[in-house]
């Protein structure tokens, strides 16, 4: 998976935008208003950080040694960088499921109800 489609498949869930909020290099999306994935332009090999369940993500730093490590400039309990040519294109779509649905689950009711109202 290149960063552009990384950034199709962010886009496609439902309440998500995207911005530069830190710096022209750093593409961070949201899902009403609340982070869950970031992409680092200039970064290379590609690389993105991704939200995930503390408990997942130690087991996937150990699955993928080098490949999906604690998350460059984020909390590194709760964010994985995950370099994209090495991880298979399924790995990361169900990763960035896992964070945009993990940010879902910590919303208050009002917001989520603003987001089931979308189309």
């Amino acid at each position: 998976m290149n960063i552009e489609e990384f950034r199709e498949y962010c886009l496609e869930k439902k309440g998500v935008t995207e911005g530069f909020p830190f710096d022209e290099h750093t593409l961070v999306f949201k899902v009403m208003g609340k982070m869950f994935a970031l992409a680092g332009l200039e970064r290379l090999p590609p690389q993105v950080n991704l939200k995930c369940d503390p408990d997942y993500a130690v087991e996937l730093r150990e699955a993928h040694d080098g490949n999906i490590i604690p998350g460059y400039h984020m909390s590194k309990v709760h964010w994985n960088t995950i370099i994209l040519e090495h991880v298979s294109p399924k790995l990361i779509m169900e990763l960035i499921n896992h964070s945009y649905e993990l940010v879902v689950s910590k919303m208050t009711k009002k917001l989520r109800a603003e987001l089931d109202a979308l189309n």
